[in-house]
């Protein structure tokens, strides 16, 4: 996992140490229900575990230990990532996860909460991919398909990174989910797709070989969590945020889920 091998080098070996309970100091949310919705489609921070069929990753741990510390019950349901701001912006969820760059043109519709996570998008390919090495060469290989899901970063990337600014570019290949444009990528319907550092170092690891990335980091975004405009969660999970860094447990999450936990074993 690119980006964060260089965060997490200056890590010591520290295991997970044994999460907090309700931290001293922080918002008491009196046991509420809060509905949280995400995708389950971007390992490592949440997929489902082929081998038990559970929901697991970075952002479940993070999440129930905000809910612990804030003293709230979490509900998780799921739905598409296309779906998924627009439904929180209605308010038919609390909160949404899943990898959601800060960007000031969704802050129209929603509120994000302080950074979680930073991440860089890279160039995912098949295994045995030689025709093109980076963004420069891909551009000038004309029959090359990028695989992406509207609105997204990644699809924003490909038009203004990679090919010549046009969003309605034929080389690029629409798909709802962002498993769709992996699947899609392994059987060959499409040449690349973008991902940040995190989906990217999943995808490999459980590919056998299948899949590798290529080139140079095309950008830096930072994650965050998203609320219904004017949500007083905003404030108590930012919170929960500062005590999840300073304490140490967000590096231990980023060791367990980037670093010791190996994709499809």
């Amino acid at each position: 996992m690119f980006f964060r091998r260089t965060v997490l080098a200056g890590l010591t070996a520290a295991m997970l140490s044994p999460l907090a309970a309700f931290a001293a100091g922080l918002p008491d949310l009196g046991g509420k229900t809060v509905i949280v919705v995400t995708e389950n489609a971007y390992p490592p921070l949440q997929f489902v575990d082929p081998k038990s069929g559970k929901a697991i990753g970075w952002e479940y741990d993070a999440m129930n230990e905000i809910a612990k510390r804030l003293n709230f019950k979490v509900e998780y349901q799921n739905t598409s990532w296309d779906a998924m701001i627009q439904a929180v912006s209605d308010g038919q969820y609390n909160i949404g996860m899943t990898g959601i760059t800060i960007k000031d043109d969704r802050k129209q519709k929603i509120d994000f909460s302080d950074p979680y996570m930073r991440s860089q998008q890279f160039m995912l390919v098949r295994g045995d991919e030689k025709r093109f090495t980076d963004a420069k060469s891909f551009g000038a290989f004309n029959d090359g398909l990028i695989g992406a899901q509207p609105g997204t970063s990644p699809f924003y990337t490909a038009v203004y990174e990679i090919l010549d600014g046009n969003e309605q570019n034929p080389r690029i290949k629409l798909f709802e989910t962002f498993g769709a444009t992996v699947q899609a990528l392994k059987t060959g319907d499409v040449d690349l797709v973008l991902t940040d550092s995190v989906a990217a170092k999943g995808y490999v690891d459980s590919s056998n070989g299948g899949l590798k990335v290529v080139g140079e980091p095309l950008g830096t975004e930072d994650f965050g969590f998203i609320f219904p405009k004017g949500s007083d969660l905003v404030a108590p999970v930012n919170a929960a945020i500062a005590d999840l860094k300073a304490d140490g447990t967000f590096d231990a999450l980023n060791k367990k889920w980037f670093l010791d936990h190996k994709m499809g074993q």
